[in-house]
């Protein structure tokens, strides 16, 4: 049995709650305002779902160390091209967009997901990369920011490699704003290579308690505004 949300803004305490269903399900119900996906991240949890919603805290976790991110030799060689470029918020709803009309086993973006993190977007809560071919769109990703926590949600590719340069990007941009943690959810042979990890829900929380006391801007400044860009 899990718990139902209703109107209220609340969900059980991932850390003591014990009625896990499958892999981490916490809740069911609610709705995705921007209130609520704020609360969530705070927490440590997330939507999957749309119909019902699902809220989750999975065990164990994926994360990313911004300390000690590695980049495959491959990767580091075709970047020394500098055939892309990224940008920050420059195109989120273009590149949730994409990430939903990318093929995948479970696929969970649907129009309502897009428009509720498009909110959050707007609230200045979620954020993306963008990593451009000249002018033509061809990887990028989002995720939520919440103080020293960024949480990826997706990416996508269109080109060789450009899921991967954004996903660098983004790992340098949040170090250089001083974010304490990356969660990426569920680990990928993509992230794997690059040194995500799993550690267990208890382990995900205190990083998470820790990280929300060191607030992070995602951007602010010229150089780390969508109008900018960085060449790899």
């Amino acid at each position: 049995m899990v718990a139902f949300l209703e109107k209220n803004l609340w969900f059980p305490d991932p850390r003591t709650y014990d009625r896990y269903l499958d892999e981490g399900l916490l809740a069911v119900g609610g709705d995705m305002s921007v209130e609520r996906l704020k609360l969530a991240y705070r927490q440590g949890i997330f939507p999957w779902t749309e119909k019902p919603i699902t809220w989750w805290s999975p065990d164990p976790r994926g994360i990313l160390d911004l300390h000690h991110l590695n980049i495959p030799r491959s990767l580091a060689k075709f970047m020394r091209k500098k055939v892309y470029h990224c940008t920050l918020d420059r195109a989120f709803e273009q590149v949730i967009r994409a990430c939903a009309e990318t093929p995948r086993p479970g696929s969970w973006i649907t129009e309502s997901f897009i428009q509720a993190y498009v909110r959050l977007h707007e609230a200045g809560g979620a954020h993306s990369v963008e990593c451009w071919e000249g002018d033509r769109l061809v990887g990028g990703v989002y995720g939520v920011a919440v103080e020293g926590l960024f949480a990826g949600e997706s990416m996508f590719y269109r080109a060789s490699n450009a899921s991967k340069v954004a996903l660098v990007y983004l790992a340098d941009h949040l170090k250089r704003r001083g974010y304490r943690l990356f969660d990426v959810q569920m680990i990928t042979p993509v992230t794997e290579s690059m040194g995500a990890k799993l550690v267990s829900r208890n382990e995900y929380l205190d990083r998470l308690k820790e990280a929300l006391t060191h607030p992070c801007t995602f951007a602010g400044d010229t150089a780390d505004s969508g109008g900018d860009s960085r060449t790899f």
